[in-house]
């Protein structure tokens, strides 16, 4: 039978990616003790007064057909979010609801880019990239993410690549894997570009809400300038530990969520109105649960630093936010693949090889720091003891 070239372009962009994370899953399902330190799950749970929310909604049957462009309260209470969050003026004209970022994601790029376009996106990256940008029928280009730079996407690197044929520079602040985040100063060279080359800017910006003590996030939504080619995508499943839901949104310009809702509609026609409800409650008010995720998470990734460090086969990159640290194994002679396989295998952790990430992190893994702290010292304590294992056998 014939298939839909998107079939062809997606091929091997989905679960092939997870396959240690799956292979984990297999171990545990009969009976090893796993770490399982592979997906951004968050370490609490959603938070209750949220869940109220949503079965009051229910039970006052709010489980009918919902505006194209989302629930009306909802769409205002973004509006309003984003407009103390950016001090710029924002409607909710300029608001589309979706199930969740990948689907906005998905949708918007489908919007902005197709056959003979290309996408501009940092690498490493996260791991459904590539395949929303194959599913548009564009070109991929990936634009490197070096570790001396701290994984930041630079304005020079990006202008080295960009051709003709361009048209959309996706970006990722707080970025996932690395935990890099971009600063006012990167932002407003990135949009020079943009606007000398008539780029779009599409921002993802899940972690914005996980941004360690220190660091400070900036969203290119916050740059006048660029009101009429930035659209960000975010949701509630890592700021409000609601993964499960599936709500998530685009912020654009007005004329952009005017031209989409046609795809938005053909794709979806509206998410579901007791989660709107919900996720409306969540962004008005300020997240119960974030902060302590911030003030876990970094503790963890300074934790791993410190008893990894130590070892002089592993390398590990500080994160300034988000639930992940990358650790460069390339000196125990192992890719990152290679050497997650034999984690998992004989130390029964599992982390996520780099290269599920974008080729140049090949020799790198990506470690969540989602587990609680106990398990999280069992996992270090485990790590530690498999590199030494390993350093006295290649010795």
């Amino acid at each position: 039978m014939k298939y839909a070239g998107i079939v062809d372009r997606l091929a091997g962009l989905g679960g092939a990616k997870w396959d240690v994370h799956f292979r984990a899953r297999e171990l545990a399902a009969h009976g090893r003790d796993i770490i399982e330190l592979t997906i951004g799950e968050p370490d609490v749970a959603t938070p209750q007064a949220l869940t109220d929310v949503a079965v009051d909604a229910l039970r006052r049957g709010r489980t009918g057909y919902s505006d194209g462009r989302g629930e009306d309260n909802l769409r205002a209470a973004l509006a309003q979010r984003y407009a103390q969050s950016t001090a710029t003026r924002i409607e909710p004209d300029r608001v589309l609801c979706f199930p969740g970022t990948q689907t906005a994601l998905f949708a918007v790029l489908m919007g902005v880019a197709e056959t003979g376009d290309e996408v501009l996106v940092g690498d490493p990256m996260y791991a459904t990239y590539e395949g929303v940008i194959r599913a548009t029928g564009a070109t991929m280009v990936p634009v490197p993410l070096l570790p001396a730079q701290g994984f930041r996407i630079r304005a020079e690197d990006i202008a080295a690549r960009i051709t003709p044929r361009s048209r959309v520079l996706l970006l990722n602040t707080p970025h996932n894997p690395t935990g890099a985040i971009l600063s006012r100063a990167d932002l407003l060279a990135i949009g020079k570009l943009a606007q000398e080359h008539d780029l779009w800017i599409i921002a993802d910006e899940v972690y914005e809400e996980l941004v360690f003590d220190g660091e400070t996030f900036h969203s290119p939504l916050s740059i006048p300038e660029l009101a009429d080619r930035v659209v960000v995508v975010s949701s509630i499943s890592k700021s409000h530990a609601a993964p499960g839901f599936r709500s998530g949104w685009a912020i654009g310009p007005p004329e952009f969520t005017a031209r989409l809702l046609s795809l938005s509609e053909t794709m979806l026609f509206g998410n579901q109105p007791f989660i709107a409800d919900m996720t409306a409650a969540a962004v008005s008010a300020q997240s119960e649960v974030a902060a302590g995720m911030r003030a876990r998470f970094a503790a963890r990734a300074a934790r791993l630093h410190a008893r990894l460090s130590a070892e002089w086969t592993l390398e590990v990159h500080a994160p300034k936010a988000g639930m992940f640290a990358m650790v460069n194994v390339e000196k125990t002679g192992m890719n990152g693949h290679a050497y997650a396989l034999d984690l998992l295998e004989n130390a029964s952790v599992a982390v996520m090889p780099g290269s599920a990430f974008g080729a140049r992190l090949n020799h790198w893994i990506r470690v969540a720091l989602t587990v609680d702290d106990a398990r999280f010292e069992v996992a270090c304590d485990r790590i530690v003891a498999h590199a030494r294992q390993h350093a006295r056998a290649t010795t």
